[in-house]
């Protein structure tokens, strides 16, 4: 199959749609947690979350304010400046996924889904307790993105969850071992498997490839 810019565009709509978010492949599943100033809670799932740098420890994700998953977030971020990343593992990805319906402002998909809100000092914003793999965040940035109308939120780590077990001496995560999922598309979940670790690449230090053929 072979589809040009023009093909793409005549597609119908939720063709496009899942062919263009599955495109890119496995992402990496979320829920980001939020709270308003009131004191209502929020959590939906995101799967646009990035790597932006290590020191200081930043990290993106994008989002749409006209949509209301989007916008209860944004909102909620804009007020008190904080929110959490919690990787969703096997064991709920059913509650996770249908936070992306479209509750109401003063309805909280911690309700709703069967989700438990867990606070910790100092971080005013809600952590998912059944994810074992989260951050709690600070926005330093956001930038508008005018070509579609999204918002990429850039956050400084301030705290970090993690299992002992999923983490060796040189600070490589396994997520395998807390069955974290992936996302294709908006509604498809995939297991992670840890498959191979390789060494610091440097162009004195290759293999022989030749032996693979």
């Amino acid at each position: 199959m072979h589809l040009t810019k023009e093909d793409i565009q005549n597609t119908e709509k939720i063709k496009r749609l899942n062919i263009i978010n599955s495109i890119t492949g496995i992402k990496p599943a979320n829920l980001i947690g939020t709270i308003s100033n009131d004191g209502k809670t929020n959590l939906a799932i995101f799967s646009s979350v990035i790597h932006l740098g290590s020191n200081p420890a930043l990290i993106g994700f994008i989002l749409r304010p006209d949509r209301e998953a989007g916008q209860h977030t944004f909102d909620n971020i804009k007020e008190n400046g904080v929110y959490t990343i919690n990787h969703i593992h096997e064991s709920f990805i059913e509650q996770a996924h249908y936070t992306s319906a479209k509750f109401g402002r003063d309805e909280s998909e911690f309700d709703k889904c069967a989700l438990t809100e867990e606070f910790i000092a100092n971080h005013k914003a809600p952590f998912v307790k059944e994810s074992t793999v989260k951050l709690g965040m600070k926005i330093v940035q956001t930038i508008p993105i005018e070509l579609n109308g999204t918002v990429l939120i850039i956050g400084e780590v301030e705290h970090l969850i993690i299992p002992d077990t999923a983490m060796d001496d040189q600070g490589q995560i396994d997520l395998s071992e807390p069955n974290d999922v992936g996302i294709s598309g908006l509604n498809t979940y995939y297991k992670l498997e840890k498959i191979a670790a390789f060494p610091y690449a440097r162009p004195n230090a290759l293999p022989d490839f030749s032996k693979n053929d």
